[in-house]
């Protein structure tokens, strides 16, 4: 079995405890990675979700249990909680079976480049929560989230592989795209205050790897819609690479260079063929 060596790993977004959850695809990328670092950046576990409505599947289990074995193995991993899990917050400086619970994280690269790693809902415009458009978008996604569940349970069916349709569907609205641009320049800002070399985070749901004045911007995306997670090398690269039954690499960045990752790349990531640099790469089970 080969398996996907690399420095660190970068998750977030999982969302247990929803059906929107893609835990299958997550189990077989934790199951073949071997890792120093495992940064799990917020939105792990769903406890708003599960407040509303008790839902579990037995997968989601097993990725908690995975993550635990790997802490148990010497794997250091940090729990970074994000706004679906906030409640853990209030646990910041705890270990919980080897998980060390952070309010946000400072990452050394291998090449010496500093980020920071947070969730990045602090990031959210002061108003957001406070605009009738914050209901409207929510039950957008939703639909959208319902939608992609159907369309792809049918692409098994026929034995073709995961399609993102929500995020095709976000490379497609103007207005989506402007508040993902607007929301990563604000991250951008915040890493160059702060002396930084770029940023690490999650939270909007669509990966990323490009550079905004100067700053490297790094979004892990998440294992709702997309199946993306953010990894390091041993030289301090970092890819973003999407896993299902196709894994493909869609953004690179070195000290060297920065290949930023296509608004095409992102949305039909399943369809591309080229593979992650860090490692080759089994299709999922």
């Amino acid at each position: 079995m080969a398996m996907l060596r690399c420095r660190s790993a970068f998750i977030s977004d999982v969302h247990l405890g929803t059906p929107d959850c893609k835990a299958a695809y997550l189990l077989d990328f934790l199951r073949q990675l071997q890792c120093q670092k495992l940064y799990l950046v917020g939105d792990i576990i769903d406890l708003e979700a599960l407040g509303r409505r008790r839902w579990w599947h037995p997968d989601h289990g097993t990725v908690i249990a995975e993550v635990l074995d790997m802490a148990r193995r010497g794997v250091e991993v940090i729990y970074i909680p994000g706004n679906h899990d906030a409640a853990l917050r209030g646990l910041v400086g705890q270990s919980i079976c080897g998980v060390r619970i952070e309010l946000d994280a400072l990452h050394v690269g291998a090449d010496g480049r500093r980020y920071r790693v947070s969730h990045g809902d602090e990031y959210d415009p002061e108003q957001i929560g406070r605009s009738w458009m914050l209901h409207v978008g929510e039950t957008m996604h939703r639909f959208i989230c319902w939608s992609n569940r159907r369309l792809n349970a049918w692409r098994r069916r026929l034995a073709l592989p995961y399609l993102p349709l929500s995020i095709i569907v976000k490379s497609h609205i103007g207005k989506a795209l402007a508040y993902i641009r607007a929301y990563e320049a604000r991250v951008a800002a915040g890493a160059r205050e702060r002396g930084l070399n770029g940023h690490i985070c999650g939270h909007i749901h669509y990966g990323q790897v490009r550079t905004i004045d100067g700053m490297l911007y790094l979004n892990d995306g998440d294992w709702v819609e997309h199946c993306t997670a953010l990894v390091e090398d041993d030289v301090g690269a970092m890819e973003l690479i999407h896993w299902s039954e196709q894994p493909t690499a869609l953004g690179r960045a070195s000290r060297e260079e920065v290949l930023p990752s296509p608004a095409a790349a992102l949305a039909l990531a399943p369809l591309g063929h080229r593979k992650p640099d860090t490692a080759r790469l089994r299709p999922a089970a």
